[in-house]
């Protein structure tokens, strides 16, 4: 009896031990995922470096566990990833202590050896599980970080769009064949497989949640792969931090089988630090921490820390050459509506969808520069305001930060209106691609579909249909599609199929790769402009070279 007793005794210590130790199990704090995306090098811009680096250790000092990640566009976009391409940028994500980070379309504007070499120098992984050479993947698809047992699996994923906004020549091999590619398949079950096969391979290792760091956005044009349709088209996964379309949306939506996926944004230049939280009970929740002032967080607040001396240090080299005055301007010069904001509050960016007195200068700087018929702008290269006032080498860095070269090229009537016609695809939604012109003119009817045509890689394929693009003139006559014409521009675009521009393959060089640029800008406004920008600027919506036209003509 005593026996049994005792036996008893011993079953009741055990099972209460195992209780106890199930009751153990799980997060013994929460954790908190801080994310940021599309940076663009504005290191000291709105929360800065700086200010993410108070976020980080305020949190982790108020009982978090605390990871930060970075969902792409990092290195590019300012003078100080130009002027060290990309180098600088590293430094100082290493110095506040980046976890994770995946490549967004423009960490290869450097080329692919250089993204390549900073990804050494990054002291963290990048990841991606569709970003491959020949088939086999570049980074790992997934990794997992632990916490008191639990362990969260962190996916990245790349738009394939990086292909047509990046440089096309960096894909490719010597012979031109695209040897790097983001499974750029036109239905995308190719990119969802490799997501969903990325969260299946975590889960199957162990991971509770499954956590998709993406550079996919939201723009209709980037279709079938936005983070809508990856959600929507895959399981398993709990929460995608988003990027690329610079947007600041926090979205829960359902996923193939009907479950909920958190969704969120976080903007661009640390507007904005997205974060995710997983509660000791489990439960998920997103948002984001926003800094609407003109004025930076650490500016204004007199934040100071580690972040404070390697800002400084970075930027210090390049401070007096930048802030050099090269010209002025009598007007502001602009690529957002100077008016009209969307249902946030936020500027709308115009100069990839209409005309802009901006985009007339830069295209109008290309024209005088090269001597062409006619010259093209993509508007995705036009990135930012330039203020009446003084002008500064900063000031036109940030307008051009591509360091894109001049070229100039003979074309056909017919390959001019089918750029004109691919670039205005997307009317009345926005495309990078968008052309803002000088030497010509040309109409938009943008009550037609578009119906160009694309490859496997998203590239000009034709125009299947009526062309929406009509009354082209050039020089004050009508564009000739068997005539000859010069046409500048750059090398991203007219040798390196940038933003899907095929059409100019083959087209005999007569300028190759001469001038920079902002060099072109700045050489414009000095040498033709007598250093001066002035009142033939003055409507930021152009000189009515380019003209939407809504409605059909009445018979």
């Amino acid at each position: 009896m005593k026996k049994i007793l005792a036996l008893l005794l011993a079953a009741m210590l055990l099972i209460s031990c195992a209780a106890l130790a199930e009751q153990a199990e799980g997060l013994q704090k929460d954790v908190l995922v801080l994310f940021t995306s599309d940076v663009h090098c504005g290191v000291d811009q709105g929360f800065g470096y700086v200010g993410l680096k108070a976020v980080k250790d305020a949190a982790e000092a108020a009982g978090s566990y605390v990871l930060l990640v970075d969902d792409g566009d990092s290195i590019q976009g300012e003078p100080i990833g130009t002027m060290t391409k990309g180098e600088a940028n590293i430094d100082l994500m290493n110095a506040v202590g980046y976890d994770i980070a995946i490549p967004g379309n423009h960490e290869f504007d450097y080329g692919m050896d250089r993204f390549l070499e900073l990804t050494e120098k990054a002291n963290f992984p990048y990841i991606s599980c569709n970003f491959n050479k020949e088939g086999e993947l570049v980074f790992d698809p997934y990794v997992i970080k632990e916490f008191d047992g639990v362990k969260i699996a962190f996916v990245g994923v790349t738009t394939p769009k990086t292909l047509t906004s990046s440089t096309p020549r960096y894909f490719q091999d010597e012979e031109g064949n695209f040897i790097y590619g983001f499974l750029q398949d036109e239905t995308g079950e190719a990119l969802y497989g490799a997501v969903q096969a990325a969260a299946d391979a975590a889960r199957a290792e162990g991971a509770q949640y499954v956590v998709v760091m993406g550079h996919m956005g939201n723009v209709a044009e980037a279709e079938p792969w936005t983070y809508a349709d990856v959600i929507s088209n895959t399981t398993g996964i709990d929460a995608f931090l988003d990027g690329h379309s610079h947007d600041t949306d926090q979205v829960v939506m359902k996923n193939k089988d009907g479950e909920d996926v958190y969704r969120a944004g976080c903007g661009t230049k640390l507007e904005g630090i997205g974060w995710l939280r997983i509660a000791k009970d489990g439960k998920l929740s997103t948002g984001v921490y926003l800094w609407k002032n003109s004025v930076s967080a650490p500016e204004l607040l007199g934040l100071e820390n580690d972040m404070t001396a390697a800002i400084a240090a970075a930027k210090g080299e390049l401070d007096a050459k930048l802030s050099e005055v090269v010209a002025k301007s009598a007007v502001d010069l602009v690529i957002y509506d100077p008016v009209a904001v969307d249902d946030n509050g936020k500027k709308i960016r115009i100069v990839r969808r209409a005309e802009t007195n901006l985009g007339d200068l830069c295209a109008d700087a290309y024209l005088a520069q090269s001597g062409a018929d006619i010259a093209f702008v993509n508007g995705g290269g036009v990135r930012v305001d330039i203020p009446a006032g003084d002008i500064t080498l900063n000031d036109i860095l940030k307008v051009h930060p591509f360091g894109n070269v001049m070229c100039v090229i003979e074309v056909t009537g017919q390959q001019i209106l089918d750029a004109l016609e691919w670039g205005s695809r997307a009317i009345p939604g926005e495309s990078g691609g968008f052309l803002q012109v000088a030497g010509l003119t040309y109409e938009i009817h943008t009550y037609l579909e578009s119906t160009c045509t694309q490859d496997d890689n998203g590239m000009f394929a034709g125009v299947a249909g009526e062309y929406r693009v009509k009354n082209v003139m050039v020089g004050g006559e009508p564009l000739d599609l068997e005539k000859t014409y010069t046409l500048a521009s750059h090398n991203y675009m007219l040798k390196e199929h940038g933003d899907g521009y095929t059409m100019f393959d083959g087209a005999v060089i007569l300028q190759d790769e001469v001038k920079l640029d902002n060099q072109v800008l700045i050489d414009y406004i000095t040498e033709n402009l007598g250093g001066v920008i002035g009142e033939e600027y003055a409507d930021p919506y152009g000189q009515g070279r380019i003209v939407a036209v809504e409605a059909a003509p009445a018979e």
